[in-house]
């Protein structure tokens, strides 16, 4: 990294390369500069200006390196820098320093020790503070709150010679099943809830058991993949909602068994079972049929007429593409 030059030898100004290191996260004042663990400032001392990654590429003349700008404001997450190696030596003779130098360990010797805890924390700060520059008011831009009933679709690809096209567009019949599980798993961790501190039965222990160990895989990891980006102030997209749909999901299956349990469970409605069950089939016999309907918008191997994309306009706010015909 290039902080400053001069490209003309002869210059007369005053040299101002003198910078100071500050170590942000130091437990104490003679705390050391470690790498990997240490995340420190880079302060220019003459004008307290803060060395900054601004995200950018420079074009051929700067050889396509990153960009780094001196920034008045030194309390931002771009001014934070951590080495990832440090080579050195002490050796006075030229020859052995750089022998020494190039073939010395570019890896750490020592792991970087981080509870389970640290790295979770600075795993989801690095997913809310990373923020790549995205078009603002993008066409198929969606809001997280769209995400759940699939109010939105992304085009990615259009055939130059058909209407053959590829859409990043969800099985509805699924997505709107999983959003019904989260609502119910909600309802019941509810009522269960409700009936214990009313010390009313509820389940059994091996069964509570199980529901909860489902409520803090499934239905708390749908929660930790979702929440976070209504507070983010970016442009986003339906893949941003993938990771949580998984967890939705196999909350799906969940639920579903455990509606099985509680119908086998009671005499009453034992005979229901049966009922149930065919109510899964024909279910499970929708999501395939939607499946083969929307297949063509996956994968984009149909040349589809301003007909077919018409019927498969289940939403009004899908937006599809179509060419104009000479």
């Amino acid at each position: 990294m290039e902080v400053s030059c001069y490209i003309d030898y002869n210059v007369s100004m005053p040299a101002q390369n003198l910078w100071r290191v500050d170590i942000v996260n130091r437990e104490s004042d003679d705390a050391t500069w470690d790498s990997i663990r240490s995340q420190v400032r880079l302060i220019h001392v003459d004008s307290g200006s803060a060395l900054r990654f601004s995200g950018r590429q420079l074009p051929s003349w700067g050889f396509h390196q990153h960009e780094v700008v001196a920034d008045k404001v030194v309390a931002h997450q771009d001014t934070v820098w951590n080495v990832e190696e440090h080579r050195y030596t002490k050796s006075e003779d030229r020859k052995q320093r750089e022998r020494e130098l190039v073939t010395a360990e570019m890896i750490p010797t020592a792991a970087t020790q981080l509870s389970f805890w640290e790295k979770f924390l600075e795993l989801q700060y690095k997913m809310v503070a990373h923020a790549p520059d995205a078009p603002s008011g993008h066409m198929f831009a969606s809001d997280p709150h769209e995400w759940p009933l699939l109010t939105r679709s992304i085009a990615y690809w259009l055939s130059p010679t058909s209407n053959a096209q590829v859409h990043l567009i969800g099985n509805l019949i699924t997505w709107y099943t999983g959003t019904a599980a989260v609502l119910v798993y909600a309802g019941l961790l509810v009522l269960y809830a409700l009936l214990r501190r009313r010390a009313l039965p509820a389940l059994p222990p091996a069964a509570a058991a199980a529901f909860h160990d489902a409520g803090a895989v499934l239905f708390l990891g749908y929660l930790l993949h979702y929440l976070p980006y209504f507070f983010l102030d970016r442009t986003l997209f339906l893949h941003h909602y993938l990771p949580a749909y998984i967890f939705k999901i196999l909350l799906v299956s969940f639920v579903i068994d455990h509606l099985y349990f509680l119908l086998h469970s009671h005499e009453k409605t034992r005979h229901l079972c049966n009922l149930f069950v065919v109510c899964v089939m024909v279910w499970l016999a929708y999501v395939v049929i939607t499946f083969r309907k929307f297949s063509v918008l996956n994968y984009g191997d149909t040349d589809l007429t301003e007909s077919d994309l018409i019927n498969l306009r289940w939403k009004d706010t899908w937006d599809f593409i179509l060419h104009k015909r000479g």
